[in-house]
């Protein structure tokens, strides 16, 4: 075998494809749904759909130069995945445009970027790091109060955007990662009363009237049917009439006709629910699921402590932002502006989810045999 195919051979041996092959799945019904919904309104989403391709190209080549590096080099420069963008979450309060009322991102020549991507990245491998460094000792106070203020300093910035979905996330990778580790139930006790002070403190003092209304409408969308709860009202509809095999791709009245919002990014699910109808949104979540289990299965055969909690952070995070997404298409679930993994629109969140899953790639090439 030529030199060159050698070296290319061994770049791809040990790759978990049936991971990407979910992947690329997933990432095939969010194009064709974006292209459904361009078809309704070609002045402005067509232009999300060809983004959304460039994106893709560019997650693909990114994911594939993040595998071909040994998962050593992240733990070896995951002080830098950190502190990056955390700096880039704190200057863009400053320097970053304003959309839907967050201000949460770097506009530059027609593209604009999220920095609190990356910051979901860094906060991964620095508990790892954190985790894999305390040698198993994970019920000690120390590891408990030193990995939760990992996640509360970029989270603090977050909420300040205001983007308290985000900073969500970022608190849903540090609990996979504590309840992979183990702790003493009297410190998520603690956690339980003090989270419980702050939302008290935060709905007081914190949150503005729109984030209030959120919760309520969530709790009883019929308070405001035109307005707060307009979001919730239109994607139950969505879902509920597509029945079992859906009204067709480009055929649904509720994304068509506009009646669901944000059609490209929160609720892109209802849209292939009520286009492709049950049995195609079930096939979706039957992916999904998949996706779950070759993580698992990464992880479970990861050859040390750092590999296995970057794993279960990768985990964690595809797994909070499918739950919550779905959750509030189908009305169980407040609406919090999270998108699902792969599907929605987005290039900030489809490139650093395929950097994810091409570390999980590289820990997949050097895991345990047998």
């Amino acid at each position: 075998m030529p030199k060159g195919l050698k070296s290319i051979t061994s770049a791809f041996a040990g790759m978990d494809w049936w991971l990407l092959a979910a992947v690329f799945l997933l990432t095939l019904f969010g194009l064709a749904a974006l292209y459904s919904i361009g078809l309704g309104r070609p002045d402005s989403l067509f232009l999300e759909f060809k983004k959304q391709i460039i994106f893709l190209i560019v997650g693909l080549g990114l994911m594939f130069l993040a595998a071909s590096f040994n998962y050593n080099f992240y733990r070896l420069n995951s002080r830098l995945f950190y502190v990056i963008p955390l700096l880039l979450i704190i200057g863009v309060l400053f320097f970053g445009v304003t959309v839907r009322g967050t201000r949460g991102w770097f506009s530059l020549l027609g593209f604009s970027f999220q920095p609190v991507e990356l910051m979901k990245l860094g906060v991964i491998l620095g508990l790892a790091v954190l985790a894999a460094r305390e040698a198993r000792s994970f019920k000690t106070l120390g590891f408990f109060v030193s990995s939760l203020f990992l996640v509360v300093l970029p989270s603090v910035f977050v909420i300040f955007q205001p983007d308290l979905g985000s900073a969500l996330l970022l608190c849903s990778i540090w609990l996979a990662v504590l309840l992979v580790a183990g702790t003493q139930k009297k410190y998520l006790l603690a956690l339980v009363l003090f989270l419980a002070g702050a939302i008290l403190f935060s709905w007081l003092f914190l949150f503005k009237d729109y984030q209030k209304e959120r919760f309520l409408t969530f709790v009883d969308p019929a308070r405001d049917p035109l307005d707060r709860g307009y979001n919730v009202t239109q994607a139950v509809i969505a879902v509920g009439s597509g029945q079992v095999f859906g009204r067709g791709l480009g055929y649904g009245s509720q994304s068509q006709l506009r009646f669901l919002p944000e059609t490209q990014t929160d609720f892109i699910f209802a849209v292939i629910a009520e286009e492709l109808g049950l049995v195609g949104s079930s096939f979706v979540l039957l992916v999904f699921l998949f996706l779950f289990y070759r993580l698992i299965k990464i992880a479970l055969t990861a050859r040390d402590d750092f590999a296995l909690f970057t794993a279960m952070g990768i985990l964690g995070l595809f797994f909070s932002q499918f739950i919550i997404n779905v959750g509030m298409n189908i009305g169980l679930l407040p609406v919090t502006g999270i998108t699902l993994p792969f599907m929605s629109a987005g290039g900030s969140s489809l490139t650093v989810n395929f950097v994810l899953i091409g570390i999980a790639q590289s820990i997949a090439k050097n895991r345990q045999k047998g």
